[in-house]
């Protein structure tokens, strides 16, 4: 990557509102794109943020807006884009002490803490692409709630956003940087998390295990934090890797050749899987510590195993009565399985941490999560830790599974498989012209050509459409999504009877998907 280029590119490259490509668009996290294809460049921030100025208070935030950026090379001069307007609008902007990185779920945190105490809510505005390749740069916003903005919210941002891009930015207020930092508000966002993070997991638990620990942050934001609790509650963790470089140069390529941070991918989680013998337990996370990876003695889990593994060993341990469990569409059935043992109810939404917000918010979600390694759960005593997905977290959640079961959650979720059926899953992306995107998210089901199956457009947990298909077949399902920010429809399958049976799920789904195109 081309660091000086991608710089220069943001400042003096400028989008074409009238090209939709060009354009600000919310993806199921935030507004993403790379100043190298005029996708994120100075323009949208500027125009984001007073968007965000000007909307705020229409969310319900009156009060201060929390500032945050992760270690993605545009991510730095995106946040001093947005203080500058965010001042000038007579924000008061809380940012980092010293400047720092930090992790979306410590904005999260922060909102509630907050909110909970004070009249005037709290905000906020994360300058991260999460675990997307070293070029892109990412804008997301969360309101009083906590967590990733609804659709409602970020519609109206959109909007906002790019009627100033098409006027020329007339109505972005700006100060020079300088007067912009001097009148941020300094805020320790890792001393509040490492002050409340107790009350969700058993820190005392691990520590008096003694349990081996590494972690690699994968070049990103949550760094810090592992080496203040490391030291803090005496915990036996390494960071096995604590190298920051907005190129990410150190990380080997994923699947396809390209950079990725993704704690999910064995072939980005490479390093840490080498060392994997060494410790009890490994973890890692993507540069804003929105994703978690755990890594046993064994290898790299699958995310949907071990969030049946969390759910499980969660609503065995917690009080949290009447609390359900939530899933997204194309997370494992498993959990489903896992919680009709527990005697709990399945939430099922489409994808998108957002349509957990409010369950978690109000105590009757226990848990969330997505088959992309993104979750979060209560505080024990049942109130909300966390209203975005939170790898930090769901990283000491295996370490206290680990030191409470003497069991790493790789052999539990083989004692899980054994007694509730194992399941066979797989996941294809595959290239899609947009306008065959648009046709798959209008699908009418009653034109489809299927003779068997219950046909989903709509998930049954909280009925929003789920932007293509599932399809539940006898032992299986499979689904179709197109992708929010790439021109891309993912393919999911999941049997409980075999690989053949999955593969027999994943040519359906093919055929039907070109049947519709």
């Amino acid at each position: 990557m081309d660091l000086l280029k991608l710089l220069t590119l943001y400042y003096e490259e400028a989008p074409d509102p009238k090209n939709p490509l060009e354009r600000v668009a919310f993806g199921t996290s935030g507004h993403r794109g790379t100043s190298l294809r005029r996708t994120f460049n100075e323009a949208h921030v500027l125009a984001l943020a007073q968007a965000v100025a000007d909307l705020r208070a229409s969310f319900g935030a009156t009060g201060p807006l929390f500032l945050a950026k992760d270690t993605h090379a545009l991510s730095e001069p995106a946040w001093a884009t947005a203080l500058r307007v965010f001042v000038a609008n007579g924000l008061e902007v809380r940012v980092e002490a010293d400047g720092a990185y930090t992790p979306t779920p410590l904005v999260s945190l922060a909102i509630l803490e907050h909110n909970a105490r004070h009249p005037a809510k709290a905000d906020g505005v994360l300058l991260t692409p999460s675990h997307n390749p070293p070029e892109d740069g990412g804008f997301k916003y969360n309101p009083p709630t906590g967590g990733p903005a609804d659709a409602r919210v970020t519609r109206a941002l959109e909007e906002r956003a790019n009627a100033l891009l098409a006027e020329g930015l007339k109505g972005v207020r700006r100060v020079p940087l300088a007067e912009a930092l001097a009148r941020a508000v300094p805020f320790d966002y890792a001393g509040l998390y490492l002050e409340r993070v107790k009350e969700a997991v058993d820190l005392e638990a691990i520590r008096a295990a003694g349990l081996r620990i590494g972690v690699d942050p994968l070049g990103g934001a949550s760094l810090r934090v592992w080496e203040r609790l490391a030291e803090a509650y005496g915990l036996g963790l390494e960071v096995v890797n604590p190298t920051l470089d907005p190129t990410f140069r150190f990380m080997p390529q994923d699947h396809d050749g390209k950079i990725r941070m993704d704690c999910s991918s064995p072939h980005a989680m490479a390093g840490l899987l080498a060392l994997r013998e060494r410790y009890d337990l490994a973890i890692g996370n993507d540069p804003d510590a929105d994703r978690h990876g755990i890594v046993t003695p064994k290898g790299l889990m699958n995310p949907n195993h071990y969030l049946a593994v969390a759910v499980e060993h969660l609503f065995t341990t917690r009080p949290w009565p009447g609390a359900k469990v939530g899933k997204t569409a194309v997370t494992s059935a498993l959990l489903d399985r896992v919680a009709r043992a527990l005697g709990r109810e399945v939430y099922e939404t489409p994808v998108g941490f957002k349509y957990f917000v409010e369950g978690l918010l109000g105590g009757w979600l226990g848990f969330g999560g997505e088959e992309s390694a993104g979750a979060s759960f209560l505080r024990q005593d049942g109130r909300p830790f966390t209203t975005d997905k939170d790898g930090i977290l769901l990283g000491l959640l295996a370490a206290e599974i680990t030191a409470k079961r003497g069991k790493d959650p790789g052999v539990l979720y083989e004692e899980l498989a054994e007694r509730l059926g194992r399941p066979f899953y797989a996941r294809k992306d595959l290239p899609i012209p947009p306008e065959a995107k648009a046709r798959l998210k209008a699908l009418d089901p009653k034109a489809l050509p299927l003779a068997a199956g219950e046909i989903l457009t709509h998930a049954p947990g909280n009925g929003e459409p789920l932007g293509g298909l599932k399809v539940v077949t006898e032992g299986g399902w499979f689904a179709l999504r197109p992708s929010g920010t790439e021109d891309l429809v993912k393919v999911y399958a999941e049997s409980f009877q075999g690989p053949e049976h999955l593969e027999a799920l994943l040519e359906a789904a093919l055929e039907l998907l070109n049947a519709l195109l």
